[in-house]
């Protein structure tokens, strides 16, 4: 087994674990939420995953690629990806305008607020979308 594959499969595991301590707000909340690792590692609640199209928060979380081109309109890329490195960098939480890229091909306007958190020593963007 390789190094990578140790290396992604702990950080799947510690998505999985990170998942089940959140699970009474990701299925309660009325607003959208995704927990953001990396563009392999993510995961929603259902209304997020309704909200741009998808069938279910798995259909979403297995979409692989660049998660700005997938799932971010043009306009609004850069403010999520500045939000998401002050959160990585200076554990700073924001509240951003972001524009989604939905399935279908449209777009709906929110707003994200993105915060920071930490589990077992990695780094998490969590998102509330409203």
């Amino acid at each position: 087994m390789s190094h990578e594959h140790t290396h992604g499969q702990t950080h799947h595991d510690l998505l999985g674990e990170l998942a089940l301590q959140l699970q009474p707000v990701l299925e309660s909340s009325e607003q959208g939420i995704y927990l953001y690792f990396d563009d392999n590692h993510k995961l929603c609640n259902e209304n997020f995953a309704s909200l741009l199209g998808y069938g279910s928060a798995e259909e979403w979380a297995q979409m692989g690629g660049s998660f700005p081109a997938l799932f971010v309109d043009a306009s609004s890329q850069d403010t999520l990806i500045d939000a998401y490195q002050k959160a990585m960098q200076s554990m700073t939480a924001s509240t951003i305008s972001v524009r989604w890229q939905k399935k279908s091909g449209g777009t709906a306007d929110t707003t994200v607020i993105l915060v920071p958190i930490s589990y077992e020593g990695h780094l998490f963007a969590l998102h509330f979308i409203a």
